[in-house]
């Protein structure tokens, strides 16, 4: 008897190996990473979390912060953090790693530099100065 391709996959992946995958998929590594560290195809690490997935590992996650268990669902889908103070905490934590795209912007009222999550339209640093630019040459008239 011929096994399917993902039975033969399934049977063949020891479970040190992907233990070891879904440990480097908490950290917080993409699926390039986690297949380039582990010697496996892209394809074969997609494959095993679409599998589990599907399976009652899916409820047993673990904390980003603290390593501990999760299980269940979240409202949006996966937990990802055992508590509000463990997620206050990582995100303190990571957050210059996962805000990468602050840029610095000069105000085109005062001059005065920001910063602006990557909005590529931002001209103002707040809203009086946008006031302030808009209406300034127009006083006296009707828009």
């Amino acid at each position: 008897m011929v096994l399917p391709p993902h039975l033969l996959l399934e049977a063949s992946m020891n479970q040190d190996i992907k233990g070891k995958i879904i440990i480097l998929k908490n950290k917080g590594l993409s699926y390039s990473k986690i297949a380039a560290s582990t010697g496996l195809s892209i394809n074969t690490v997609k494959s095993l979390f679409r599998r589990q997935n599907s399976k009652s590992e899916r409820r047993c996650m673990l904390c980003k912060n603290c390593g501990k268990g999760l299980h269940g669902l979240s409202g949006d889908g996966l937990k990802k953090f055992c508590s509000d103070s463990c997620r206050y905490k990582w995100w303190n934590k990571n957050a210059i790693a996962n805000r990468k795209h602050l840029r610095t912007i000069t105000c085109k009222n005062c001059g005065k530099k920001f910063k602006s999550y990557d909005n590529k339209a931002r001209k103002y640093c707040c809203h009086s100065c946008y006031i302030t630019y808009r209406f300034k040459s127009n006083k006296g008239s009707f828009i």
